[in-house]
């Protein structure tokens, strides 16, 4: 077999006008023109407004290549397009040999008949995406997000290319994935499925091989299996058939688990279909041995949906994902690692793909498996109606045949969900009623998308929508069956104390806006632009509303900032508060809730968001929460008026013996009252352990200068602290901290001793100049104890030496934000 990449340089211009660039494939119009000095960066101030009239043309890529007499002496000779971005049309030597019309999708040519020995042209032309559905819309409306450009519905193209609540109009264009020539003889690998059966310290690993063989001979196929140890077994079998299995027996298998439940071990699989000269193709797979399942059964609170790993109901923890960059040139294998272990920092077990973007590349899923985190999987599809043509059914069967047979052998994948929302904008938002596109809903999410799966991927579980209760638009928002998306903290404007009033079996979307850090918002703005509401402040907020409810919860919860920076940390205050009241509410309630995956993780460009880490991979004071509230063993108090509930929840395989040490202070750091509880928690539970009445103490006047303080301890080790107020923030008689801090260096890290002079409430630490991650961050402090902060050097965006890192440390909280 021949596998000849086409990647790298290419030329592009504007159809019609031959106005050269040298390009690199993959890559997009956009960034191109960009690299090569044609446009300013799309994504500063407002040159967001110029993206569409860039892609409302047309533009063509173009290379040539050479071909051997040893090539096309084979007997298949195709063009292998992993992705294009999306209407197209590709001609080989001035022949065309395709349209496509879907980006999601791979597509393979025969171009035999078009190659000759020696130097040979490939070209694609790209039509507008924007004038594409323009006609189409005009032809027929399909409704969507109003946020988006009319008319995204009709094309198989990442939704949220056209403009999210979130994210930019810019609708690029290109040749996304890679491109490779192929040449083969005899036959070739056409597909391979592994399952698995798991019992009692045994695996039966089934390698299924679908062959397309075109001469009459015999052929061996062979199955190389590499344990995580390096040992390997291989098996072959020889075979007319266009099918065979082989089989193996694993006695004592190392199972794969999710992060904070065990390793992460993986199984090399090669598979190989050689005759008596050669090896004709192979393809290989990393696999992890492990069984997951989504209980969905009727229980006392009506039904349950819980993931269960190698027969353990765990917690899902986690946030949704988006793509990572609107210019998807600009992604890589590294960016998305550095993400990806962010995560794991964060504790988090799993992450949601959600359905409007694109279906991730093949490493993300690579990197899932790695690092231990289970992928919750959309279609692409969200928010929108679709009309079923048959030319759209035919796109999208292939569409989903082509990504369930890339993905599905990853050890990481949970659970395909068919799409994001859809169902719950048919029952609730009022779409128009239009009774053929609310059948076809049911044709493709529960009949065409689900009989696929059984027959390419019976052993992972499928869900029609999120959210939903299990289709059919029956009571998609039910809380006590399915799963669930809340909102109401934040577009309701609930206060985050709403959280409580509900047990939802997983919620999977709930969130709460903030803007990013002071040195993400340079990037875009000049300094005079630098007030939220300035236009180019406000082309970097994609909610409509969004501003003013920050500053209607910073009214309700904080006095008001001092100036623009202590305004961006105090949205980041609130942005984390409100997703922690959500977490902890429901952690405390395992067994009856068994998820929350917060939106969002990422964004797609330096915008004022969801985003628990900005653009720039700046973590903003979520993801510092995230680490704590996500952790194994979470110690969180439920405050109700002059009360305090002590929990202490355990999602580890371990019973934990814990203490916890209280003390009611003044805001001076006076201990007014103490007490210490010990208890011991069972592995993958919830119990509260203390309850305290603080009625007779704590007056209205008591309330404002009152806190109370837990330390967690674990077999004697200090795990965590948490510390509550008995009023808002903003009315809370906060004195001086005159926080210090004081650093220590070593070879690989600075070590910072934080102190403080008086209680001190969400201590950040930044540096003015270098990106970095402190091990904590945006904690609380009282006097006498003393917060060691970590920063490994290799987390620093540039080297600094002692000084220069003293010069840069920044350190405030809540008292110095008014």
């Amino acid at each position: 077999m021949f596998n000849i990449s086409l990647n790298g340089d290419w030329k592009m211009s504007e159809v019609n006008k031959l106005d050269w660039l040298n390009v690199t494939v993959p890559g997009s119009v956009m960034n191109d023109l960009f690299s090569n000095g044609k446009i300013d960066d799309p994504f500063y101030r407002d040159n967001e407004d110029h993206a569409i009239e860039i892609a409302s043309k047309d533009y063509m890529y173009t290379r040539t290549f050479e071909v051997t007499e040893e090539i096309l002496e084979q007997d298949k000779v195709a063009i292998l397009f992993e992705g294009l971005d999306t209407i197209a049309e590709v001609t080989v030597n001035d022949v065309q040999i395709a349209k496509t019309d879907n980006m999601h999708r791979t597509y393979k040519f025969d171009v035999k008949e078009q190659l000759k020995v020696g130097t040979n042209e490939i070209t694609v032309i790209l039509f507008s995406p924007v004038k594409y559905i323009k006609e189409k819309q005009e032809q027929l409306r399909l409704w969507g997000v109003s946020d988006a450009i009319e008319g995204y519905p009709h094309i198989r193209k990442g939704h949220s290319m056209f403009g999210w609540d979130w994210g930019p109009k810019i609708p690029d264009l290109g040749i996304w994935r890679g491109v490779n020539l192929l040449a083969w003889s005899v036959g070739r690998i056409d597909d391979v499925y592994v399952t698995q059966t798991h019992s009692e310290d045994k695996v039966l690993l089934d390698v299924k091989v679908k062959l397309e063989i075109w001469l009459p001979k015999i052929v061996t196929v062979v199955v190389k299996l590499t344990d995580p140890e390096g040992n390997t077994i291989t098996k072959s079998v020889q075979s007319k058939r266009m099918e065979e299995t082989i089989h193996f027996d694993l006695l004592d298998p190392k199972l794969w688990w999710p992060n904070g439940y065990g390793e992460q071990p993986l199984y090399k699989v090669e598979i190989l279909l050689e005759d008596e000269y050669q090896t004709l193709d192979q393809i290989d797979y990393n696999i992890g041995l492990r069984t997951i399942k989504v209980k969905h059964e009727p229980d006392q609170w009506g039904k349950s949906f819980e993931f269960e790993v190698n027969g353990t109901s765990l917690f899902a923890m986690g946030a949704n994902y988006i793509p990572e960059d609107n210019l998807l040139a600009r992604n890589s294998e590294e960016r998305t690692e550095r993400l990806i272990k962010d995560c794991v920092e964060a504790n988090f077990n799993m992450i949601r793909i959600w359905g409007g973007g694109h279906y991730p590349d093949d490493y993300f899923f690579d990197l899932c498996d790695q690092y231990g985190l289970i992928v919750w999987q959309d279609f692409m599809f969200a928010c929108s109606e679709y009309a079923l043509t048959e030319e759209f059914k035919e796109t999208v069967v292939q569409e989903v045949v082509d990504n369930v047979k890339r993905i599905r052998h990853h050890a990481s994948l949970g659970i395909w969900c068919g799409n994001n929302e859809v169902e719950e904008a048919w029952v609730y938002w009022g779409p128009p009623a239009d009774p053929k596109h609310k059948g076809d809903y049911i044709k493709l999410f529960e009949f065409i998308i689900p009989e696929l799966l059984k027959d390419l991927d019976p052993a992972t579980f499928y869900w029609s929508s999120s959210p939903s209760s299990g289709g059919s638009f029956v009571e998609p928002r039910n809380h006590n069956v399915g799963d669930m998306h809340y909102w109401e903290v934040w577009h309701g404007l609930k206060p985050f104390t709403e959280y409580r009033e509900y047990f939802f079996r997983f919620c999977s979307e709930f969130g709460f806006q903030s803007f990013p850090s002071l040195k993400t918002i340079e990037t875009f703005t000049l300094p005079e632009e630098r007030n939220i509401f300035t236009h180019v402040m406000e082309k970097h907020q994609k909610n409509g509303a969004a501003n003013g409810k920050i500053l209607f919860y910073l009214s309700e919860n904080f006095l008001y900032p001092k100036d623009f920076n202590s305004l961006l940390y105090a949205s980041q205050i609130l942005q984390a508060e409100a997703i922690k009241y959500g977490v902890e509410h429901w952690r405390r309630n395992r067994g009856r809730c068994m998820g929350s995956l917060y939106w969002q993780l990422n964004d797609c460009w330096p915008v004022a968001s969801w985003s628990s880490i900005d653009y720039y991979g700046r973590w903003k004071a979520l993801h510092y929460f995230a680490k704590k509230f996500y952790s194994p063993v979470l110690l969180s108090i439920e405050e109700t008026g002059t009360n305090a509930d002590i929990y202490v929840t355990n999602d580890s395989l371990a019973v934990v013996d814990c203490r916890v040490e209280w003390k009611l202070r003044t805001n001076s750091s006076e201990v007014l009252q103490e007490g210490t509880v010990t208890a011991t928690i069972a592995k993958l539970s919830a119990q509260k352990i203390e309850c305290l009445d603080f009625s007779v103490i704590l007056t209205e006047e008591m309330k404002r200068n009152t806190y109370l303080e837990c330390q967690l301890f674990v077999n004697g080790e200090w795990i965590s602290s948490s510390s509550i107020l008995f009023t808002k923030s903003k009315h809370f008689k906060f004195l001086n901290p005159m926080l210090a801090a004081e650093v220590e260096e070593t070879a690989a890290t600075f070590e910072i001793s934080v102190r403080s002079k008086s209680f001190a409430k969400y201590i950040e630490l930044e540096l003015s100049k270098a990106d970095c991650k402190f091990s904590d961050n945006y904690f609380d402090l009282s006097v006498g104890d003393v917060r060691r902060i970590i920063v490994n050097k290799e987390s620093l965006s540039e080297s600094l030496d002692l000084q220069t890192f003293l010069l840069q440390l920044k350190i405030r909280s809540i008292y110095d934000m008014a």
